[in-house]
């Protein structure tokens, strides 16, 4: 089963803001996949985002470098591509 997500080129209003904004964050300048996951929610998204960017890769006793680079090795471990 799939979770449905509207794509990057159709997105509109408060999702395109939302998609440009995660967009520009990326280190890929991509929209992430686990991004578009919330795109029927923009509300929810635009929570998550200002949390994993405030919170989770905020620099602390890790950079945000070293954060990437444990949640990738948790991700392979855990054989899931985000």
């Amino acid at each position: 089963m799939r979770i449905k997500s509207v794509p990057e080129q159709e997105a509109t209003g408060e999702l395109a803001v939302q998609y440009a904004q995660a967009k520009a964050d990326s280190v890929l300048k991509i929209v992430p996949p686990i991004i578009q996951t919330m795109s029927l929610r923009p509300d929810f998204m635009a929570g998550i985002r200002q949390a994993v960017n405030t919170l989770h890769f905020q620099d602390g006793a890790l950079s945000r470098a070293q954060h990437e680079m444990v949640a990738s090795y948790v991700s392979a471990l855990n054989r899931c591509r985000y």
